[in-house]
């Protein structure tokens, strides 16, 4: 497991320092060129502490000592052909779990998360404010924690409530209007209608004027 976690963090470093050839100092990464270098190693702090650390895992891990009182027997025999096969097998076995890991490098995202952690520490640092710490008292905890949740809750409901009301009241304003507008078309519908009869009625007197006149007075009478 060391030996994974190590390789993995070593071809993401080794692979981030390909243009600059130091891997210790000068760790870049794509688009920092502008980036000022206090700014770089701090946000490779983290990755290289874990590659140092990592890397001093793998030692004791493949270490001459160890792998020799393995084979203890056949290091007596021929120490230096030992030797050889033990700098064979380290590099086979780098090279067969770098082949592996390499595939998991961008599915782990494990630069992405060291350098996340990194500005996690920065942002923390920046916050003027204590950080919490738990009182002893859980009740007291457990509102501490929902309380401003709650506040935040009660605020947006303030605000949606305050939004409808002003909705409810513009659409009452223009209920108004149209009834108020309905009321005067209804007026000048009934004006207008009053106007028609009694023009009906003078219509009618008129034509009943005409008709008692006609037959109290024939045509044929006033004939010379």
């Amino acid at each position: 497991l060391a030996v994974l976690v190590y390789t993995h963090t070593t071809v993401t470093v080794d692979r981030m320092n390909e243009a600059t050839g130091d891997v210790s100092s000068q760790t870049t990464i794509p688009g920092s060129g502008s980036k000022p270098p206090e700014e770089k190693e701090a946000r490779f702090k983290r990755l290289k502490l874990f590659d140092k650390v990592m890397q001093k895992s793998l030692e004791k891990f493949i270490d001459h000592a160890r792998f020799a009182s393995t084979f203890r027997p056949l290091y007596k025999k021929n120490p230096q052909k030992m030797e050889s096969i033990h700098k064979q097998f380290i590099e086979e076995l780098q090279r067969a779990i770098r082949e592996d890991i390499s595939r998991l490098i961008e599915e782990g995202s494990l630069e992405f998360k060291l350098n996340e952690l990194d500005q996690l520490e920065n942002a923390a640092k920046k916050n003027a404010d204590p950080a919490w710490r738990p009182s002893g008292v859980p009740e007291q905890d457990f509102c501490s924690f929902l309380m401003p949740y709650y506040q935040k809750q009660e605020k947006y409901m303030r605000q949606e409530l305050n939004k409808i009301q002003a909705e409810n009241a513009a659409l009452s304003q223009k209920a108004q209007a149209g009834r108020e507008s309905l009321a005067q078309t209804e007026y000048r519908i009934s004006t207008t209608v009053d106007e028609w009869k009694v023009r009906e009625k003078q219509l009618a007197s008129v034509t009943e004027f005409e008709r008692l006149a006609s037959s109290l007075h024939p045509a044929d009478v006033f004939d010379v």
